[in-house]
């Protein structure tokens, strides 16, 4: 990969760092901060799709081996919110990322 590319935790798109958000695990307090911090990071694409996984399946607590508060998630559902006022989600475009990764028929719309 090459300097500041990351990979989202949850659909594996390879991506400059800009277009994730970052969640920290910040060293030496184990507190968990957004695009902040130095410790152990975790990438997410901000798309529904994405924070839904990483949500349901507990991604973010496994990567970041620590469990994550509910405020971080609402804070994420926020930020998508704010930024995905007015544009309807794209779920054809981001399929493409899940190709082979989920069970057929999976439902790839947000939450409401």
């Amino acid at each position: 990969m090459e300097p500041n590319y990351r990979r989202c935790l949850s659909c594996r798109k390879v991506a400059h760092r800009s277009e994730f958000w970052r969640i920290v695990r910040v060293y030496p307090s184990q507190t968990i901060e957004l695009d902040q911090g130095m410790g152990r990071s975790a990438y997410l694409c901000p798309q529904a799709s994405c924070l839904q996984a990483a949500q349901r399946k507990d991604r973010l607590g496994r990567v970041l081996k620590v469990p994550v508060p509910e405020s971080i998630y609402n804070a994420l559902w926020s930020r998508l919110a704010q930024g995905q006022e007015g544009v309807k989600f794209d779920t054809e475009n981001h399929k493409q990322a899940f190709k082979g990764t989920r069970r057929q028929g999976a439902d790839l719309t947000p939450a409401n």
